[in-house]
């Protein structure tokens, strides 16, 4: 069953695939994203990361 985890306090240069790869090192990931502000096209600092499995 996969796992989907909030991900907070990021800095404004994270990417989906910077996010991705540091949670790559514990496990297998699934998705990673990055929420992005729609009237700016930047980061708001938050994101999703889901998990193969949980543990």
């Amino acid at each position: 069953m996969a796992s989907k985890l909030f991900v907070g306090s990021l800095a404004w240069a994270t990417t989906g695939d910077s996010l991705r790869a540091a949670f790559e090192k514990v496990g297998k990931v699934v998705e990673a994203n990055i929420v992005m502000d729609k009237a700016t096209g930047r980061s708001r600092g938050f994101g999703f990361v889901t998990m193969e499995s949980e543990g």
